[in-house]
């Protein structure tokens, strides 16, 4: 097995869990051209899996099944999406290619958007997330609420540390300077911001994370902590009522934010 990380567009990742004959199982193919070219290198998709509509994740679909007619294409309900084959919900598993991924409602970033996520089972698990989590931030609040989507963070929380975060843009170190305003002190967001320098400067992408480590660095995934909740307060000029406000306003914050 391996994952591999298709660049399109200017940011965005185009995910590919592969088995050891080539096929795919290929995460938010937003535009077909990475793909088609990959499968002229030992790639062939035998699945897509979308998180949600938005045009960079689904928009490639189309021009896919003219080249494989057959394949099936799995995405939560939403007719937005009108490319699915297979619609599919919170709690749902998808046995593909031997593998097993279980649908994770997570909505916030859009109100049907899903996550995927395969099991670990012995090695390292991996979370295709679309634009709900990204390292060191989150996606924005275009249909979701701020309870909603704290509410989907949590849930991804609890899955455990080892997982491989696959997020759906590369943002770390656009993230990285919010998050070391928010969070100055924080010795792993540190070593985090050294680590995806170092990557991108080699020409890497900075993912997959772990979720250890968002966890542990991600203002995002940590409302709870003090040095959050401070950053937060000293903002609002008072300190905020619950965790969901404190999220709210960390994401308000982060919405107008220039490094």
């Amino acid at each position: 097995m391996r994952l591999t990380a298709l660049p399109a567009f200017e940011d965005n990742y185009i995910w590919a869990l592969v088995d050891d004959e080539g096929n795919a199982v290929v995460v938010d193919p937003g535009d077909a051209a990475p793909v088609l070219a990959a499968s002229g290198h030992g790639l062939w998709p035998a699945a897509v899996l979308l998180t949600h509509h938005h045009p960079d994740h689904a928009g490639g679909v189309a021009a896919l099944r003219e080249r494989w007619p057959t394949l099936p294409v799995f995405a939560p309900e939403d007719p937005r999406i009108d490319t699915a084959t297979e619609r599919v919900g919170d709690g749902a598993r998808i046995p593909l290619n031997g593998w097993e991924f279980s649908v994770l409602a997570v909505p916030g970033h859009t109100l049907s958007h899903v996550a995927f996520h395969r099991p670990g089972n012995g090695s390292e698990g991996h979370l295709f997330c679309g634009d709900t989590l990204f390292s060191l931030g989150c996606g924005r609040l275009f249909e979701g609420t701020p309870a909603q989507m704290l509410a989907s963070l949590d849930h991804l929380a609890t899955l455990p540390g080892s997982t491989a975060v696959c997020c759906g843009h590369e943002y770390t170190l656009a993230n990285a300077a919010f998050a070391r305003t928010v969070d100055p002190a924080n010795p792993a967001l540190r070593r985090r911001i050294e680590e995806a320098t170092a990557m991108r400067q080699a020409g890497r992408p900075s993912l997959p994370s772990s979720l250890a480590s968002e966890v542990a660095c991600n203002p995002f995934l940590r409302v709870d902590a003090a040095e959050v909740r401070d950053a937060v307060a000293r903002r609002l000029g008072r300190p905020p009522a619950d965790r969901v406000e404190t999220f709210a306003e960390l994401r308000r914050w982060k919405d107008g934010f220039r490094a």
